[in-house]
């Protein structure tokens, strides 16, 4: 059977798997910076090792593409920036990644690049940008889940359009098929899904991107580590039924917000795992934080156990409405839940 026509949850759990008699049928953690000399593998830096090529065909399968992994989800954005010439202009939503911001920040007060925030939902705009050298889209965005018109931006664009799909993952929307040219994850949250490694991943559409950026990974050294390639690939082949149980659960707690008289607003795309739901002031969003006992207040998300995080005490991300409080809905039994949340709501 063609791998092609398996669907994405077939993908999830088959695709990157060492083939032949005596291959294990999970590839080991091969923990080797250097190898024997003749070869086409010599050093992993620049040549890789298996596990991260068992995990790059993976999710290569999943999202269409040619997949690079780096270090961090961070480290995925500065490859990207490191292929851009100096003086490049850049468009990121003024609400997105505060990590992703800050980078770009960072670029732009040294000279590095011109960079513009946009606003997410103003697709007119993001037109309007299309002779940018890079579009840097997120959607939904994080943390105010704006759902972005990738399709018309990326038809508009005359440079890169790179999305990141952290929020969404490849079971949720493919955007290299919405035109993008390159997709890009923080595998630390729903691909690894259980809160216990860094890792990032490109994905890129045409082979000359994706060696652009993995030469940049070779020459910036952000190279994952064996551990982290090998549970994220792990982690990726249970991605389905988190996904469908987490968002299943996430679409019944928003449907609760809504309705509940403390709440002043509910964001959800109407589907995934995150929800972002705001109390009427920062001091209201903390108590209510403080006075839950199941759901965790942290700052990552996407792993197994729930997560709440009021991101506008982040400097990156002030100008967020300050009782927003983002919700990454893991695994636990809804009702359960919801009985902490409608208790710490009162």
């Amino acid at each position: 059977m063609n791998t092609n026509d398996w669907s994405p949850r077939t993908l999830a759990v088959a695709a990157g798997r060492p083939e032949g008699p005596g291959e294990p049928l999970n590839v080991p953690i091969v923990a080797a910076s250097t190898f024997d000399a003749g070869a086409d593998r010599a050093y992993s830096r620049e040549n890789g090792t298996p596990t991260w090529e068992a995990l790059e065909a993976a999710i290569g399968a999943l999202e269409g593409g040619h997949a690079t992994a780096f270090a961090s989800g961070i480290a995925t954005l500065s490859a990207v920036v490191d292929t851009l010439r100096v003086g490049a202009k850049v468009c990121v939503p003024t609400f997105s990644y505060a990590g992703s911001r800050g980078l770009l920040a960072h670029a732009h007060r040294t000279g590095r690049l011109v960079v513009t925030e946009l606003a997410p939902d103003d697709t007119a705009a993001w037109v309007d940008a299309a002779d940018a050298d890079l579009l840097w889209l997120e959607s939904p965005t994080n943390p105010t889940l704006d759902v972005i018109d990738i399709e018309t931006i990326a038809a508009a664009a005359n440079g890169l359009v790179a999305v990141d799909n952290t929020f969404a993952t490849p079971l949720g929307q493919r955007p290299l098929e919405l035109g993008a040219d390159i997709v890009v994850h923080s595998a630390t949250k729903l691909i690894g899904g259980h809160s216990d490694l860094l890792l990032g991943l490109t994905i890129a559409a045409d082979e000359g991107v994706a060696k652009d950026l993995r030469d940049a990974r070779t020459r910036m050294g952000a190279t994952p580590g064996a551990l982290e390639a090998w549970l994220a690939l792990r982690g990726l082949r249970t991605l389905p039924v988190r996904l469908a149980e987490q968002t299943r659960t996430a679409a019944l707690l928003a449907a609760r917000l809504v309705d509940h008289p403390a709440i002043t607003r509910v964001r959800y795309p109407g589907s995934g795992t995150m929800i972002a739901f705001e109390l009427p002031d920062a001091e209201t969003a903390d108590k209510v934080i403080g006075s839950l006992r199941l759901i965790r207040a942290a700052t990552s998300l996407g792993g197994v156990e729930s997560l709440v995080e009021r991101r506008a005490w982040l400097a990156g991300d002030a100008h967020v409405p300050a009782g927003l409080v983002r919700f990454s809905v893991g695994l636990e039994d809804p009702e359960d839940l919801w009985t902490d949340l409608a208790s710490a709501l009162g």
